[in-house]
């Protein structure tokens, strides 16, 4: 898959004010401060897309861009559009109660009442031993039934060795409760490594449904 265009749409305080549902969407949520932004960005390989910030709780609403896409060869190109979101985060952030409570119940709203949503992004920062507020948050899709996929961040700022054993313990820790485990992906944003294979995920989920 080529990124032919990212734009963003609107940020929404409600999934009742979000675009029409009319694209597949692919939303992007973690522990804040887990790079989420930066992953945005070098998935749409526009530095300037999401808004990247050192301090945690930056993105607040529900942030819409729109995506433009190509995959296949010069005998049949394919075009696709679908939205990606970039969702505020969960966990530690300088915020009174009130407004956390007021995200979390604006994020649950969103992930169990948007119609088009195709496909949770879950991001886990590798630098880190499983985290029980990580684990507890997949537990919650599991109860809400949305499905769900695994991003493991900032491989670049850690040694390989520790981070391929913070993957393999957060994926053993999900098997105590967890019949089947998700796909899941290692990237780095600074090496962009875990790349073509996410967007290539996500062409292969939109084309299979364009066939339905």
């Amino acid at each position: 898959m080529n990124i032919k265009k990212a734009i963003y749409i609107i940020s929404s305080p409600d999934y009742e004010k979000c675009p029409k549902a009319d694209k597949p969407e692919y939303a992007f949520i973690g522990r804040s401060n887990v790079g989420k932004s930066s992953l945005i960005n070098m998935l749409c390989n526009n530095d300037k897309l999401a808004k990247t910030s050192s301090s945690p709780g930056k993105t607040q609403l529900l942030n819409h861009f729109e995506i433009t896409s190509s995959s296949g060869d010069e005998k049949k190109i394919m075009i696709s559009q679908w939205y990606l979101v970039d969702l505020p985060g969960y966990g530690f952030a300088k915020v009174s109660i009130s407004s956390r409570r007021r995200w979390e119940q604006m994020i649950e709203n969103y992930l169990r009442k948007r119609e088009n949503l195709t496909m949770v992004f879950v991001l886990i920062d590798s630098r880190h031993t499983p985290q029980k507020i990580d684990l507890e948050f997949l537990e919650q899709l599991k109860k809400w039934q949305i499905p769900f996929t695994l991003i493991f961040t900032k491989s670049d700022k850690e040694n390989q060795r520790i981070v391929s054993k913070n993957v393999k313990d957060f994926l053993e820790a999900m098997r105590k409760t967890w019949q089947f485990l998700p796909q899941h992906f290692v990237t780095s944003a600074i090496k962009k490594s875990g790349r073509d294979k996410i967007l290539n995920y996500i062409d292969e989920i939109n084309e299979q449904l364009s066939t339905k």
